[in-house]
């Protein structure tokens, strides 16, 4: 429901103005700040270009041909594999295309080749089998130092590659299902030896496209590329139920030049997390996320974040635009984790027209998600949070705007809201502690360690150089319908306890 009484008084402080005195820790640094997101706007403003992709590929076979049967029944591992074995022969000569048909094609995981595309045609399914035994065991990832969820080694990706480029996942919609049941249900009894897989990931490569495909019911993370660069993900629909655990959408580990668009999310956990390792084996592996740009997505989930960025990021984030984003029914729309012992750094992060609706929290940060992988990390290691920025945000059914909480030692620094407009409808507006920052045109007014200064607002919130890529020319439809709700409301005449009933209603 996007009507609501309630926002009149949008519309009445959005043409407020309030004036106020900026602290110094804010000042210092800013001309620092500015130029190296100048330099980052001029370098990746074409990261969503599909440059390194061949997008046509001379040589094309079916898995048919290798002894494939489509009935959800028979095992295709060793089809999938002999036919990928088979396309290496082409990656000198403009690689292969790998066709699967309609069919439903179970297979356990199997690895990809450099100069491919695997290419799932409407109506075919390649489906992860249920016996674990097919998923085998690989190493845990150095900058983690174990699995992520148990100590030692982890189950392989249904698709998974090492070391590639040029690597291809697309068709007509078709889709890649991991079955993953019975994953969740021997995570909940505790039964797993090892962390379990993912639906497809990537390591130490390349050029990386995913497009025109579901990817459904991931046993753990859907789709996660770490230490990668050069990553396009478009015009993809990832789905897992609500309740099935840790069911992030795309999880950019490690990862450098990625781009994230036009998508609908619908999952468990995070639709999108960005992650650099964990405590001291992250630091010790020291290689950022950098370089990310979202843009129109879709995202539901119940359980946790539109956007989180952590907990996992002691090798550091930065340089990352969100834009045009729809968050729904979600526990919270923006959120930042991360705690002593991370170290690293979480900088320069830009959202910019962002529509939530029935969101618990739009704005969460944390210093205190304290898991740690052993009990080696640093207590020493505090990570830094630094210069985010975070306008044009509407949002209805709100039951809180915001928790900031930072680390004591170790404030969040520099962040900065402005032109924020939430109809929220719990008893609790914002709650903050150990963060520094400014604010102007934002309703609820925020918590005070942010000082309204439309000055230093104007400087960084509202500077060009802020945007980590080109501007997108346009805006969801949804932001637009808000906005303009808000400009009609602003003419309503109602009383407060009429806008709390629709609140509740």
């Amino acid at each position: 429901m996007w009507a609501s009484p309630g926002l009149l008084i949008w519309g009445i402080l959005w043409v407020m103005i309030w004036k106020g005195h900026v602290s110094p820790a804010f000042v210092e640094g800013q001309e620092e700040v500015l130029e190296s997101l100048t330099v980052s706007s001029r370098v990746h403003s074409r990261i969503c270009e599909h440059h390194g992709f061949r997008k046509a590929r001379p040589h094309t076979v079916s898995i048919l041909e290798f002894g494939a049967v489509g009935d959800g029944i028979t095992i295709n591992t060793h089809a999938f594999e002999n036919a990928i074995f088979y396309l290496r022969s082409f990656a000198d000569k403009g690689g292969a295309q790998l066709y699967v048909p309609p069919g439903h094609w179970l297979t356990g995981s199997f690895s990809l080749t450099s100069h491919l595309t695997l290419f799932i045609d409407q109506g075919a399914v390649i489906l992860g089998t249920q016996d674990i035994t097919k998923w085998p065991i690989i190493d845990s990832l150095p900058s983690y130092g174990r699995g992520r969820e148990l100590p030692g080694d982890r189950h392989t990706a249904l698709i998974y590659g090492e070391n590639l480029t040029d690597v291809v996942i697309t068709g007509e919609n078709g889709t890649v299902d991991g079955q993953g049941s019975v994953w969740w249900d021997l995570h909940r009894n505790g039964s797993l030896d090892y962390t379990r897989p993912h639906l497809v990931e990537f390591i130490n490569s390349n050029s990386i496209l995913f497009s025109n495909v579901t990817f459904q019911n991931s046993p753990f993370w859907t789709l996660h590329p770490v230490y990668c660069s050069n990553v396009i993900f478009q015009d993809l629909t990832i789905l897992a139920p609500h309740n099935s655990p840790n069911t992030d959408g795309i999880d950019p580990d490690s990862c450098t030049d990625v781009c994230i668009t036009n998508s609908y999310i619908d999952v468990g956990d995070d639709a999108i997390s960005i992650k650099s390792g964990w405590d001291e084996y992250g630091i010790s592996y020291g290689k950022p996320s950098a370089n990310i740009l979202i843009r129109n997505i879709h995202a539901v989930t119940p359980t946790s974040a539109g956007v989180a960025i952590g907990s996992e990021m002691s090798g550091g984030v930065q340089n990352v635009t969100v834009e045009n984003m729809v968050i729904k029914n979600a526990r919270r729309g923006f959120r930042i984790k991360t705690a002593v012992g991370r170290g690293g750094y979480i900088r320069n992060v830009y959202l910019n027209h962002i529509v939530m609706q029935n969101v618990s929290t739009a704005i969460a940060f944390t210093g205190a998600y304290g898991e740690h992988p052993d009990d080696k990390y640093d207590p020493d290691a505090y990570p830094v949070v630094d210069n985010i920025v975070i306008k044009n945000v509407v949002g209805d059914l709100i039951q809180e705007a915001g928790t900031l909480f930072g680390i004591s030692g170790a404030p969040f620094r520099n962040i900065c809201l402005s032109q924020i407009t939430l109809d929220v409808c719990g008893p609790f507006k914002w709650n903050c502690t150990d963060v520094e920052g400014v604010y102007s045109d934002v309703f609820p007014e925020p918590c005070p360690q942010f000082l309204n200064d439309s000055r230093q607002v104007d400087i960084v919130c509202s500077s060009e150089h802020i945007r980590h890529g080109e501007p997108d020319s346009t805006r969801s439809a949804e932001y637009d319908a808000m906005e303009k709700r808000i400009k009609l409301d602003a003419k309503a005449t109602f009383g407060g306890s009429k806008a709390a009933l629709w609140c509740q209603g």
